[in-house]
């Protein structure tokens, strides 16, 4: 019998280092071949689709295999002493241009823009829901990555980002997970079982914008 876990997480969000979409990193893989990518360590991943992509890590060499085994696109999750970060993998696809979302982006967030620099791409103030659901697209496609990000946080949106975090955990952990903000953090608690754990990092990563920076203390 499996007895629930304290979950305990502590999620950063900063004007300049807000938390989930888009991803870390983007990694290609032909379907039916492998990749190795090295990495310092690995506690655990999980991935989204495992249809299309398999995911063996392998701790000797401290390397991890990526398995491509149809056309598709997925996304996995990966984390090593506490902190968690999102890749998306592409087998066997084309990158998926954003040019269509960043131009409806554009309408609802009239700061948008777009720089050639190397450590910021894209900077934006997320003054409201319109806003921030266009980003949320926009962030989807393989427009640019986590790490490229300069966001700024209007209050109202916080607490509207905040609301749509506390319905995935509702759906997830049927209320034994709560989330508030201390501050410029946002901190998620409850006792869950490890596959709930998983379910709440996916729902974090979806529901919110900017870099995916936690310090997961569960």
């Amino acid at each position: 019998m499996r007895f629930p876990r304290l979950l305990s997480l502590f999620v950063v969000l900063l004007a300049t280092a807000a938390q989930a979409w888009p991803v870390d990193w983007i990694h290609d893989v032909e379907a039916g071949k492998e990749r190795f990518i090295k990495l310092p360590k690995l506690d655990w991943f999980e991935v989204e689709d495992p249809k299309v992509l398999e995911v063996v890590w392998q701790a000797e060499s401290n390397e991890l295999l990526l398995i491509g085994l149809k056309p598709g696109r997925t996304t996995v999750l990966l984390g090593a002493e506490g902190k968690v970060a999102a890749w998306r993998v592409r087998v066997g696809t084309p990158p998926a241009s954003g040019d269509v979302a960043y131009v409806a982006a554009k309408k609802v967030c009239p700061d948008l823009r777009l720089t050639p620099l190397d450590d910021v791409k894209v900077s934006v103030s997320v003054h409201d829901e319109a806003c921030r659901q266009a980003l949320l697209r926009y962030f989807e496609t393989d427009a640019v990555e986590a790490r490229f990000l300069d966001l700024a946080f209007d209050n109202t949106v916080m607490q509207t980002q905040l609301k749509s975090v506390e319905e995935g955990l509702r759906a997830v952990a049927k209320g034994r997970v709560k989330a508030r903000y201390v501050g410029a953090g946002l901190v998620i608690e409850g006792a869950t079982t490890e596959a709930e754990h998983r379910k709440v990092l996916w729902e974090i990563l979806k529901r919110t914008l900017g870099r995916f920076s936690l310090d997961d203390r569960s």
